[in-house]
């Protein structure tokens, strides 16, 4: 089996080649500035040239706030690229696995969201990656839409390393405590995604998020007490309002995702939360508390 993995520097391109060297698999990936999906026939003809087994599409624009002034360099990246790849995939009879987001949903919904519930993106960010999962799955007929919501890893931009690095030089930090969502460890993301790679028999769109569900300030109290317990660093939580946070583009207040559909068709279950953190803040303390 031959994976082209589109994204070099991201936190689940970056898991994924981690958990295939694991597995005994090998990846390719390409990314800036060899390859940028805001060029997508560059990007097509390398899949055509290549003729991998499966595509991975685990490359985005991810700048929440700064998507909505820059609406049409996201909208390359998260939407017309993509497309260009299904298709060069397609064209070689490959199905791709194409990561997408919450942020795809009002955020609204009392309950955890199902993939067949409405959309309703709230901003650039959201409506740039609804439309990219819509080109991918028209684009080729064996496109894989995995979406999946605060996403963690030891390494690279994400809370759990910013929360640690705020608490070498604050003794309190304020963390938004009314949006909910499912904390999504970055390796256990990628080896869904390579479990599927090794047998994509289920086309379309699925939700892949870690199991259970908290607010950013209940994830935060978390992080916070496993790096006490490992030495590290700790702050106290001051739970605030999104109203007393506010930002660019509004965020959901709901990002949980229920993953049943997952498990049915693959059998897959990602790991509680608190566990794969566990897991990752093993790794940054073997590293030396090094988040900067």
């Amino acid at each position: 089996m031959s994976i082209v993995v589109i994204g070099r520097s991201g936190q689940v391109a970056r898991a994924l080649v981690r958990r295939a060297a694991a597995r005994g698999v090998r990846v390719q990936t390409f990314g800036r500035p060899e390859l940028d999906l805001e060029h997508s026939d560059a990007a097509a003809a390398l899949v055509a040239a290549m003729r991998p087994s499966v595509v991975i599409n685990a490359a985005a624009y991810t700048a929440v706030d700064k998507a909505e002034d820059e609406v049409e360099r996201a909208g390359r990246i998260n939407a017309v690229g993509p497309a260009s790849i299904a298709r060069a995939a397609a064209a070689v009879d490959a199905p791709i696995l194409h990561l997408s987001t919450d942020y795809v949903f009002t955020g609204d919904k009392p309950a955890p969201y199902i993939e067949t519930d409405a959309t309703g993106p709230t901003g650039a960010y959201g409506a740039t990656k609804l439309e990219g999962e819509r080109l991918v799955v028209a684009a080729n007929p064996r496109a894989i839409v995995l979406r999946t919501a605060w996403v963690f890893n030891a390494t690279g931009a994400n809370f759990v390393r910013t929360m640690l690095r705020l608490a070498r030089s604050r003794d309190e930090i304020s963390v938004v405590a009314d949006q909910r969502g499912c904390p999504t460890f970055a390796d256990d993301l990628a080896d869904a995604a390579l479990s599927i790679a090794a047998r994509p028999d289920h086309a379309g769109i699925y939700h892949c998020a870690g199991e259970g569900e908290t607010s950013w300030a209940g994830f935060a109290e978390e992080i916070f007490a496993q790096s006490r317990a490992r030495g590290g660093p700790t702050a106290s939580v001051r739970p605030i309002t999104t109203a007393e946070f506010p930002t660019r583009a509004k965020r959901p207040a709901n990002s949980r995702l229920n993953c049943a559909k997952l498990t049915a068709d693959y059998g897959l279950t990602l790991r509680a939360w608190r566990e794969a953190l566990a897991a990752c803040m093993d790794e940054i303390a073997a590293d030396g508390w090094r988040v900067e």
